[in-house]
């Protein structure tokens, strides 16, 4: 079995809830894959005095089932079944109360708990009024609910209005792994590749540990994502339909939304985005925009102008298998081997810069440390100019408190990138477009990020930083 690597600070924060000597209401969301369930079972191995997982997509009866099985399995009694929740939290109270009063922490584990919440089964109301009435006042109990479907998790629970209102005592947002964590994740189950593979891999799945788990060894890397998604398994292929099908009820209005984002390199506007789909801008896609930033699918950020206008905000795409499946599984249909045989061509040399762009600014407190910014405060924004012609576009850029922006340019290589004159022309016009339309006063520092270094030459006193691939490690 797999052990528990990175989650430092979830772990750190969990021994502090469990020993806090204070009923506590823990709830952990984060999106599909991402880890929640086996942080929680592997922490607290052997000392969970009762855990229940909801059926996914199941029925009220079905979720009842669950729960009689959980319970006998505590128990070791048999129970009659449950006619409703409200039934169902008595009896789980009732078995509760033996065990509070014991020195040892009661710890109750409730995962997948969207799932428990069929149609008019009242189940956010009664876990309400089994917290209220009974377990707030237990200081030797800890309660940790779970799911992936994260916007549920946040409206019904973090941000209930109704019986849980402002009861959640600590949440818990599990990320995807960073860098580091994925390769000391690969290292864990016997991995020796270089960081360049560990970064495609990432680049491609994503810092999800369940896909990472699905990697082979003993396979290279275009050798791995060829048997997981262009191949007669093709296990990653059939992931896109779940993975969103566990996130939202109504996926299709939540893939449009992602397909649209998928084709737009800086992203787009609310706007924008109903234009794009056919619709006016509404209440309904400003919901369906949170939840997808609420899943880590997409990001929301603003783009620095001299004047902000309301709703000028950008919403890009993310999530880095998404991003992957929607370039590539489209168009390879059933041609196998699909991966090995396009390496090099412009189609997978542009998703490459691509990714390791995103990739950069999912990575900026490392940037930030790397940098010796880390107690000075920073803005992290885009920028597109509105004046100039042809359209500039400057893709990360650091604002600091000490009146420098850092303007940095991103560029993916296999080698050591070398700034031709040309590029260098380029960088320099973008700088001035940004200087004149957003009238910065800062020292404007170009910065450049790419795997393995800059060459040395004429131009390359241009940038006054470089980092590299490995900084991104850290």
């Amino acid at each position: 079995m797999d052990k528990l690597v990175g989650r430092e600070q979830e772990i750190k924060l969990l021994k502090e809830y469990s020993a806090s000597g204070r009923p506590e209401f823990v709830a952990i969301y984060g999106r599909r894959r991402v880890g929640k369930t086996f942080l929680v079972n592997q922490l607290f191995a052997g000392k969970l005095a009762f855990s229940m997982t909801g059926v996914l997509n199941g029925t009220q009866k079905e979720q009842m089932e669950a729960f009689i099985d959980a319970m006998q399995e505590y128990s070791g009694e048999l129970i009659d079944k449950p006619k409703n929740w409200m039934e169902a939290f008595r009896i789980l109270k009732a078995f509760l109360k033996k065990k509070v009063v014991l020195k040892k922490r009661c710890i109750v584990f409730l995962d997948e708990l969207p799932s428990m919440d069929t149609q008019r089964s009242g189940f956010v109301r009664a876990l309400g009024y089994f917290w209220n009435s009974w377990a707030s006042l237990q200081d030797n109990l800890t309660l940790i609910v779970c799911g992936s479907a994260t916007s549920w998790m946040i409206r019904h629970i973090v941000d209930d209005k109704g019986g849980l209102h402002d009861r959640i005592t600590h949440e818990i947002h599990l990320r995807p792994f960073t860098l580091r964590e994925t390769e000391l994740y690969l290292e864990s189950r016997g991995f020796l590749w270089d960081r360049l593979s560990v970064m495609q891999a990432y680049m491609a799945l994503g810092g999800i540990p369940y896909y990472l788990s699905l990697l082979h060894r003993e396979k290279s890397f275009p050798m791995n994502i060829d048997r997981l998604f262009f191949s007669e398994d093709e296990e990653m292929r059939r992931e896109y339909r779940r993975l969103y099908g566990t996130l939202f009820k109504s996926p299709d209005s939540y893939t449009a939304i992602v397909t649209a984002l998928s084709k737009a390199r800086a992203g787009l506007t609310r706007n924008e985005l109903g234009k794009v789909l056919g619709k006016e801008s509404s209440g309904s896609l400003s919901k369906k925009l949170e939840d997808l930033v609420n899943c880590d699918i997409i990001r929301k950020y603003v783009v620095r102008e001299k004047e902000i206008k309301r709703n000028s905000a950008l919403y890009q795409l993310t999530d880095f298998y998404s991003m992957f499946y929607l370039t590539f599984v489209p168009k390879a249909e059933a041609e196998t081997g699909y991966w090995s045989n396009h390496i090099g061509t412009p189609e997978v040399n542009t998703w490459l810069g691509l990714s390791f762009e995103r990739l950069c600014m999912n990575h900026i407190s490392q940037i930030k440390q790397v940098m010796h910014l880390d107690n000075i405060a920073t803005k992290c924004y885009s920028w597109r100019s509105r004046k100039t012609t042809p359209k500039a576009q400057i893709d990360m850029i650091l604002e600091r408190a000490d009146n420098i922006i850092n303007i940095f340019e991103i560029k993916y290589s296999e080698a050591e990138y070398t700034l031709d004159k040309e590029e260098e022309g380029k960088l320099r016009n973008r700088i001035e477009a940004f200087r004149k339309e957003t009238e910065a006063k800062q020292a404007l520092w170009p910065t450049l990020i790419t795997t393995y270094g800059l060459t040395k030459g004429v131009h390359s006193s241009t940038f006054v930083a470089t980092l590299t691939m490995d900084d991104l490690f850290l």
